[in-house]
């Protein structure tokens, strides 16, 4: 390694003068090693090196330690997705580097679609681009049986393992081997502004239904004026539009395959849940419904600017907080609507970290990630930005905390949606798979994509309900056969 002797530290400066004072002021010199280096200055004399005095064999240690952590610098790179908690993990991540000053973070943080597509090509091709990546319980389980994940091992006891809900540990489990930690979990709920209820006189039931939250709606949309009775996500994507739609298609009794894996998508049960949908959306959505995901949502609702939201119950601490929105104190926290059958009316989802088998920087990652998802870094985010923000739903001791009891008004309502949420059980109906948002196969992604890019189609007048179920239904008939589930 090339050491710049005039660009060292005070000690290695004065070894330079002290010590060594024929060698040149301002030389450059290559330091190949610390015996090298006494056996080059004892033969140009230099007695107090010949002595080895415990002083001289001090200052060595100390340079040749100076080069040992400048050459085990290392960059940890990670995929993320754009979400007020990424951001404010990203915002904190600074205290992690100042512990750990030989690792460098470097964040590719995007949209939920692309962060999909990107980590599911690195992994796959195992190229090596990221050594974190942020997954949840449908890819956990699919990546780690091709090997494409690294188990995640030798967690200290102090991380509590245990101390993570049961329901995510298995999640993100594959053959009795955890291979990513949750940094959140959610299920989804309903949200609706209670201060506007109580002004119109409108009461919302403990079990809301789909016909409760079209009346509602009905009463409290005012597009004229910019606001909007209801939002839903609309943007397609299996986990964008497909998660909302999903969850009403199995309230309304509808499942994606029978128990032979022949997909069940133009029934009269999706017909009524996508009628509902889009009669929702475009009665009481705002205009351009089909491009808003999360994000928009959030923006919408936290603005004041819808009367109700269907989604992720993560939203909860962003609504609660008064730098991140206008209806603090005015929400209620209802569960999910249904239809005909609570059975997978309401999602359970983690966002976890998960280091792939080909990662460059794998024991970085998981220094990392152990900080991130630990306990620690809950009460590090309650002190920047208030208990109520805390990454929900990973922790017993998060909702056994009075602090957070008191802070966050959503929590019994979040707590409860993940502890009834049975990703075994989706449907009313038996069926072959796992999953209530998705269908626990390596083809359900690309499935997922397409139906939900056809919904997005039905919503915008593109297509007609009959083309859209005979599309949706053929294109699962092609995957199956194609998978080889159907002869």
């Amino acid at each position: 390694m090339l050491v710049v002797w005039r660009n060292l530290s005070p000690i290695s400066r004065f070894f330079d003068r002290a010590l060594v004072p024929n060698f040149p002021a301002h030389a450059d010199f290559l330091l190949p090693n610390k015996q090298q280096i006494q056996t080059e200055y004892i033969n140009k004399g230099s007695p107090i090196l010949a002595m080895k005095s415990p002083l001289t064999t001090f200052l060595c240690s100390l340079i040749f330690g100076v080069t040992a952590v400048q050459a085990e610098q290392t960059t940890v790179t990670i995929a993320a997705v754009n979400n007020p908690d990424m951001l404010e993990l990203k915002k904190l991540s600074s205290k992690f580097e100042q512990r750990n000053p030989n690792i460098t973070l470097q964040w590719v943080i995007v949209e939920e679609n692309i962060l999909r597509q990107r980590v599911s090509t690195d992994v796959s091709t195992g190229s090596g681009q990221f050594d974190l990546v942020f997954i949840g319980l449908y890819e956990t389980p699919l990546f780690a049986k091709r090997g494409w994940l690294q188990p995640i091992e030798g967690l200290s006891s102090e991380y509590d393992l245990d101390d993570i809900f049961k329901s995510l540990r298995d999640g993100l489990s594959y053959d009795g081997k955890l291979f990513a930690l949750p940094f959140y979990g959610e299920s989804s709920f309903l949200m609706y502004r209670k201060d506007l209820f109580e002004q119109k006189g409108l009461k919302m039931p403990e079990q809301p239904t789909f016909d409760d939250v079209a009346k509602f709606a009905e009463v409290l949309n005012n597009k004229a004026d910019g606001f909007y009775g209801l939002a839903l996500r609309g943007q397609p994507g299996w986990g964008e539009n497909m998660a909302i739609v999903d969850t009403m298609a199995n309230s309304f009794g509808s499942a994606w395959f029978d128990m032979t894996w022949h997909p069940t998508l133009n029934t009269p049960e999706w017909k009524n849940a996508l009628s509902t949908y889009v009669n929702l959306v475009q009665k009481y959505g705002p205009p351009g419904v089909t491009s808003n995901g999360f994000n928009e949502n959030l923006t919408l609702f936290a603005g004041g600017k819808a009367a109700m939201w269907v989604d992720a119950t993560v939203a909860g601490g962003i609504l609660e907080n008064p730098k991140q929105s206008q209806v603090v104190g005015k929400v209620g926290y209802a569960p999910a609507p249904i239809a005909v059958t609570p059975n997978g009316s309401h999602w359970l989802w983690s966002w976890a970290f998960a280091i792939p088998g080909k990662a460059k920087n794998s024991a970085g990652a998981k220094q990392f990630v152990e900080w991130a998802t630990s306990k620690d870094y809950i009460k590090l985010v309650a002190d920047d930005i208030g208990w109520a923000s805390v990454p929900p739903g990973t922790r017993k001791s998060t909702y056994e905390n009075p602090e957070y009891q008191k802070a966050a008004p959503f929590a019994p309502a979040t707590l409860k949606a993940m502890e009834t949420a049975d990703p075994t059980n989706p449907c009313i109906k038996k069926v072959p798979y796992t999953g209530i948002t998705f269908v626990l196969i390596p083809e359900f992604q690309a499935l997922g994509t397409v139906v939900g890019q056809n919904v997005s189609g039905l919503v915008a007048g593109k297509a007609s309900m009959e083309d859209t179920l005979k599309s949706n239904q053929n294109q699962a008939e092609r995957t199956m056969k194609q998978g080889g589930y159907l002869k």
